[in-house]
């Protein structure tokens, strides 16, 4: 009967192990240039693992693509794809030191975005309290 037991327990938590959702936190500190890239791998990466529950943490050049009608050098909008992907259950975050230091106002951003303290202190505590992995695009 002990054997059965421990071997419900040790199949309860395998089980449990195989059904956690996999977090991932995407760090994003540079410009629109490589915006559309990034996109590109976060929807890829939800093609692959649609379950996965992701935070893209942004902070210095890396807000400039959740600016209302920013655009890269081949005019490519940002709008659509950040839509897109908040509708899959992804989250935009945006640093508020970036905001107060670079003088714009939280209204010019994307609705899709929340204002965050801090990118820095985001992506630490994502990962360090929420078990998040990092992924720097």
């Amino acid at each position: 009967m002990r054997h059965a037991f421990i071997a419900f327990l040790l199949a309860m938590v395998a089980t449990f192990a195989g059904a956690q959702e996999t977090k991932v936190v995407y760090h994003v500190n540079t410009g629109v240039e490589s915006s559309a890239a990034i996109l590109a791998n976060i929807t890829n990466h939800l093609n692959a693992e649609p379950k996965a529950k992701i935070v893209v943490v942004t902070h210095g050049p890396g807000i400039d693509f959740l600016l209302t009608d920013a655009k890269d050098s081949k005019g490519r909008e940002f709008s659509g794809p950040v839509s897109a992907l908040a509708g899959r259950g992804v989250e935009f975050k945006v640093c508020n030191n970036t905001l107060t230091t670079r003088n714009i106002d939280a209204g010019k951003l994307l609705m899709e975005t929340k204002v965050v303290p801090s990118g820095v202190a985001e992506v630490a505590r994502l990962q360090a309290k929420e078990g998040y992995v990092y992924l720097k695009p």
